[in-house]
């Protein structure tokens, strides 16, 4: 059953899909379609679960499970990471791969960047501790809330601004 992402309880499990490219028009249609149908079939262990996305920039899916109902399980967890690395190919891009900064440049576009580039962009001065990223490693409603974006000196990406010898 899809609800409203706002009326996900705080203790909402969740996961955060980063597109390799930005995905606007009939792309994006088609990735918000499939994931809603997907959504609405959702069922971990035979009981239907209630569930939400949100779509952030043209890059970022979010999906939560309200777990005052039922919560997933690692077999419904694994369909759905399934059904986006089929969505992939047709959408030529990655949604399901670790590894990657995800950045706001100074035009406020969002960006990947794999933790090497990170590092090298920030050696050339072009991102700082004050470049917003987006945290992809959240996992509950609350930590969402909290700060999806923050700045890189306040995340685990302020380990990559040191510049190596």
């Amino acid at each position: 059953m899809l609800i409203p992402f706002e009326t996900l309880p705080s203790d909402s499990r969740i996961w955060i899909f980063g597109s390799d490219r930005a995905l606007a028009g009939d792309d994006a249609r088609r990735l918000l379609d499939a994931t809603d149908d997907y959504l609405e079939a959702w069922t971990a262990h035979g009981e239907p679960l209630r569930c939400a996305r949100q779509w952030i920039d043209d890059r970022f899916l979010v999906i939560g499970v309200d777990p005052t109902t039922a919560n997933a399980s690692g077999c419904s967890i694994d369909g759905l990471f399934r059904a986006f690395r089929a969505l992939e190919g047709e959408l030529g891009t990655r949604l399901v791969a670790g590894g990657r900064v995800f950045y706001r440049d100074a035009q406020g576009v969002a960006h990947p960047a794999t933790r090497q580039e990170f590092e090298r962009l920030a050696a050339q001065g072009v991102v700082g501790a004050e470049t917003p990223v987006f945290d992809t490693s959240l996992t509950s409603a609350e930590e969402f809330r909290r700060g999806f974006e923050r700045p890189a000196g306040e995340t685990w990406v302020s380990q990559l601004l040191a510049t190596r010898a």
